[in-house]
């Protein structure tokens, strides 16, 4: 159910500020120490972030897709990192049990990852299994009440701080997806152990490692929905994820535009604002309508779910245009702003490597190619 408007617009005002006037001062520094200051993660944790798409049942905020959306793209305009810092609380290290979970699971985990004391991660890719998702090789074999997980997961956000890990794991011999099956697993449980966070492009302060599942006793009351369950709560995860990641997408770009606007008014070649230059207009008029074409299809998308449609294939195609799209736009960006933007000082060749993960992660943009491809030829246009 959508907040009274005015609660909403207010909450939003507060979050604008929050990333104008907190946030963003803070981004050299969280990029130098490739960590996010504590005090800023309890005051996410106060202003509800944690809790966002969480019912408020359970202690969340329970916005809608569309009301989601709204927020990411709010958060779009720092750093990607400080989003980071509570996005897999949001989208797919809880939305497994939001979707899946008995009264029971979501009762005892639900409340304490809203809060924020819980940090959640969705732990699905392995060193072997990247874009064939259903080919993980993680198996958990049922040994009376508990399974025995055993296998190695990569790249997994927010794996250093997690508490608990939604892991895919294979438990029949079904091929590809049809074996897999999803599992709520505690950090603390004995044989869990994580890997040293790996050295990236960009987005410091997003860490990712491995996480390893030595013989791990998952007590069978964690396990998500059915056996073989697995593979299809997490391509439903997947979707509504890749929504709030083209949301924020659109974030990033319109802060990049708002930037590339300051500069290329003040800085003058040729005895006037480059800003004056049509060829340099030419990049600020490319950037905002790819800008605002995927605003428009990210936010119809959202509402379009919000409605109880089916949004595989606009959720793909909007993470598909959005993600390409910031790039684009933050290679222009680079551009307009010159030597300077090559330059750290600036902050521009900073989000110029961060907006690049965009296209990765949530599914490759050659994976919603082929899911945007499937569904419109099931749709027969």
């Amino acid at each position: 159910m959508a907040l009274d408007p005015e609660i909403f617009d207010a909450l939003l005002d507060t979050i604008r500020r929050f990333v104008a006037e907190r946030l963003r001062p803070l981004e050299a520094e969280v990029e130098e120490a490739d960590a996010i200051p504590a005090a800023v993660i309890e005051e996410m944790q106060a202003l509800g972030l944690f809790g966002l798409s969480i019912a408020e049942d359970y202690g969340g905020l329970g916005l809608t897709m569309a009301e989601e959306c709204r927020v990411a793209i709010e958060m779009g305009r720092t750093t990607p990192a400080f989003r980071s810092a509570f996005g897999t609380n949001v989208g797919i290290g809880s939305q497994g049990l939001v979707m899946a979970g008995t009264p029971e699971q979501k009762a005892e985990w639900l409340p304490r990852i809203a809060s924020g004391e819980i940090v959640t991660s969705f732990a699905l890719t392995e060193p072997d299994v990247g874009s064939d998702s259903g080919a993980v090789k993680t198996r958990a074999v049922r040994d009376g009440d508990v399974y025995r997980l055993t296998g190695t997961k990569r790249f997994i956000t927010n794996a250093d701080k997690a508490q608990l890990f939604t892991v895919m794991a294979r438990t029949g011999d079904a091929p590809g997806g049809h074996g897999v099956s999803a599992f709520l697993v505690p950090r603390d449980l004995p044989g869990v152990s994580i890997g040293e966070p790996e050295k990236k492009m960009g987005q410091k302060g997003a860490r990712v490692a491995d996480v390893i599942f030595d013989d791990v006793p998952v007590p069978a009351a964690n396990r998500l929905g059915a056996e073989g369950e697995g593979f299809r709560i997490a391509m439903q995860v997947l979707d509504r994820g890749r929504l709030h990641i083209s949301a924020v997408c659109v974030g990033v770009a319109e802060r990049l535009i708002a930037d590339c606007v300051a500069y290329a008014s003040e800085r003058k070649q040729f005895g006037k604002p480059i800003a004056e230059h049509q060829l340099i207009q030419a990049l600020l008029a490319d950037s905002k309508t790819e800008a605002l074409a995927a605003r428009a299809l990210v936010l119809e998308t959202a509402a379009a779910k919000d409605a109880g449609a089916n949004t595989t294939m606009e959720a793909a195609a909007a993470k598909y245009f959005a993600s390409e799209m910031v790039g684009r736009v933050a290679d222009r960006a680079v551009q307009i702003f010159g030597g300077a933007g090559y330059i750290a000082d600036y902050g521009i060749e900073r989000l110029y490597r961060d907006v690049r993960l965009f296209r990765i992660y949530e599914g490759t943009s050659q994976i919603q190619q082929l899911i945007i491809a499937r569904e419109t030829l099931r749709r027969g246009g």
